[in-house]
């Protein structure tokens, strides 16, 4: 039920700045954000207990049509103004609910995610759980792509595109980032800074704490902007509007981004790096005596993390995109391992500070492209399956890879090659996610089954464009 105090907060801040529409936002399956808007005659305090029907049969991944009639109650907690709509209008995050028993609809991401919180709590481990994402994205100036049955094409486009040196711009001002070589360049190479800056000052404006933003690795258009950690409902939904914020920002001056992990061939892709640390009554539990200055309790969760890591990333790296940045040689984390500073391993033990509320976990193998309600929670159903069941996380990979022989670096366990692998591993590992009832085999079998008919199978039935230049001539 919501907080009186917090619904009054509402109505009142509604009243005050002449609200005239509220918008709800909730999550699907996949992981995309949905919306609908009603006029604020329509909000009332009963709307935070009685919520609003919907049809969850055109939802993906949700009910079948004779089963459609869905509900949905917003979250006073997470309001903000959506500057991106022209009349002044309040947006509220929503969770969804069978109408016949009000109970919270079991495929409803964010609700797998608030019960992952209230099992953390029933082990008695900890209280709370800090997830920290630094999502990187490209931001392109044009963008198309097409698939016929007798064609098929993309084309993304960059003023910043390293391949658009020789291009006549009239004029062609140069200062194009190498491939490779895009990471920390000023201006005028760095060509994004104000656009990122609008970006933060429109995330401020949220509410949302910034910690810093600049240019990533790869030529055009990558960058990143870090957000500070929170809790792990919190922290997803606050990802949600960082996505949300990001990309129409970009196109309100008339630039376009994705958080698709690979849109461009021999250069860096896009990852997520997901910080993580357990607390309980305010103090730091990752904080330790061991190696890289963390906890038992840090090593136990790292070991959980890497022994479930091929199922856990049908979930963090959950397109087929997501494979194709993970792969050797581009700064890629595809060795299931971890260090105190070795970025090519999985895992990182970030050293940056000695204070123990700093200590934390990073995993460094998700993407932005997946839904951040199950991707966090599967990350840390594995790691307290790891406290659990003490599980030891062995050595660490403390050597350069590049440098390490051929037979030693084959000891090393790898991430999956595609998300068909994920998805197996997946299907044959998942017993750990059930814990607390906070996954359920429903949702595991609807996502194995829905990433297999909706973008497995038809991606195999497509001819690919470079299979021409291959195959044509046989």
């Amino acid at each position: 039920m919501a907080n009186a105090d917090e619904v009054k907060k509402i109505l009142s801040y509604v009243k005050d700045n002449n609200i005239q529409f509220i918008d709800f936002k909730f999550m699907d399956f996949p992981g995309q954000w949905q919306h609908f808007t009603v006029p604020v005659s329509q909000l009332s305090e009963d709307s935070f207990e009685d919520g609003y029907g919907f049809d969850g049969s055109s939802i993906r991944g949700w009910k079948p049509i004779n089963e459609s009639d869905m509900l949905i109650i917003p979250d006073p907690n997470t309001m903000f103004v959506d500057e991106f709509i022209e009349s002044p209008t309040l947006s509220l995050i929503c969770d969804v609910y069978e109408p016949a028993t009000k109970e919270k609809y079991s495929r409803c991401p964010r609700n797998i995610a608030q019960k992952a919180e209230a099992y953390v709590k029933s082990t008695g481990l900890a209280d709370t759980v800090y997830f920290g994402p630094e999502a990187e994205f490209f931001v392109f100036d044009d963008v198309r792509f097409e698939s016929n049955p007798n064609s098929s094409f993309y084309m993304v486009d960059s003023i910043e595109g390293r391949w658009n040196t020789g291009r006549d711009e009239g004029p062609n001002l140069a200062y194009k980032p190498r491939f490779k070589e895009g990471y920390f360049p000023v201006p005028p190479t760095d060509s994004l800074v104000d656009l990122r800056n609008e970006m933060v000052l429109a995330l401020q404006r949220t509410g949302i704490h910034v910690e810093a933003q600049h240019h990533e690795v790869a030529s055009g258009g990558q960058c990143e902007i870090d957000l500070r950690f929170e809790p792990l409902v919190k922290a997803a939904d606050q990802l949600l509007m960082f996505k949300y914020i990001i990309k129409n920002t970009a196109r309100k001056f008339g630039r376009t981004v994705t958080y698709m992990p690979k849109p461009i061939m021999g250069d860096n892709g896009s990852g997520m790096h997901v910080h993580t640390s357990l607390w309980k009554d305010g103090k730091p539990l990752f904080a330790g005596n061991g190696y890289a200055g963390l906890s038992e309790m840090a090593l136990y969760f790292i070991g959980g993390l890497l022994k479930h890591a091929p199922s856990i990333l049908a979930f963090t790296n959950p397109t087929t995109n997501s494979y194709k940045r993970l792969v050797p040689g581009y700064e890629a984390p595809v060795n299931l391992a971890y260090s105190q500073r070795n970025r090519s391993a999985s895992i990182r033990i970030p050293m940056y500070s000695n204070s123990p509320k700093s200590k934390r976990v990073e995993f460094r193998c998700p993407d932005p492209s997946g839904n951040p309600y199950l991707g966090f929670s599967a990350i840390l159903m594995a790691g307290l399956d790891g406290i659990l069941n003490r599980i030891d996380p062995g050595e660490p990979l403390d050597k350069d890879i590049y440098d390490m022989p051929a037979e030693e670096l084959a000891n090393v366990p790898s991430t999956p090659e595609s998300l068909s692998a994920a998805l197996r591993a997946l299907e044959d590992d998942h017993e750990f996610l059930l814990k607390g009832d906070v996954f359920t085999d429903d949702v595991i079998e609807t996502w194995i089954k829905y990433k297999f008919e909706k973008e497995i199978k038809p991606m195999a039935l497509q001819p690919h464009p470079y299979e021409f230049g291959l195959y044509y001539d046989c």
